[in-house]
């Protein structure tokens, strides 16, 4: 399940893309959730584990990759930390959201995301409930960040 931390938090990863240039494993550049995620989020085509290529600015390396992108692959590759979900952006929100279906996720959110009009699950860690749409969201949400 999907849970969110709201507002700061101390043992969260707050700076994602610094963490992730210092600790990614190749392995996870090739495998098959991340070459899905950095098609759709940053519109590249992973061709080696050192080597992406991004119609903006050619082969680029994997540190090169949107801080959205590197969030959602930390996340899913290191489901026991809690990483700083705000540096990705209200794309990467589905990708979050069908992680949390598969495996237990926890997140830090600092912003309001944009989670679409469609139904999910999502436990809230700041007022221990479980949430459903964006209108009970919203207003926890506005509440904690």
């Amino acid at each position: 399940m999907l849970k969110v931390i709201l507002g700061d938090v101390e043992e969260a990863i707050y700076n994602t893309s610094v963490y992730f240039d210092n600790s990614y494993e190749d392995s996870w550049i090739t495998d098959e959730f991340s070459k899905k995620v950095i098609k759709e989020i940053d519109k590249s085509e992973v061709i080696s584990c050192g080597v992406i290529e991004s119609p903006v600015l050619g082969a680029i390396s994997p540190t090169k990759l949107s801080g959205g992108t590197k969030t959602l692959i930390l996340i899913n590759n290191e489901p026991d930390k809690i990483f700083n979900a705000s540096t990705c952006g209200d794309n990467c929100a589905n990708w979050i959201l069908r992680m949390g279906k598969e495996k237990d996720i926890t997140i830090n959110l600092r912003h309001i995301m944009d989670f679409g009009n469609e139904h999910f699950d999502m436990y809230i860690v700041n007022t221990n409930q479980i949430i459903h749409t964006m209108d009970e969201f919203i207003p926890i949400a506005y509440e904690w960040t």
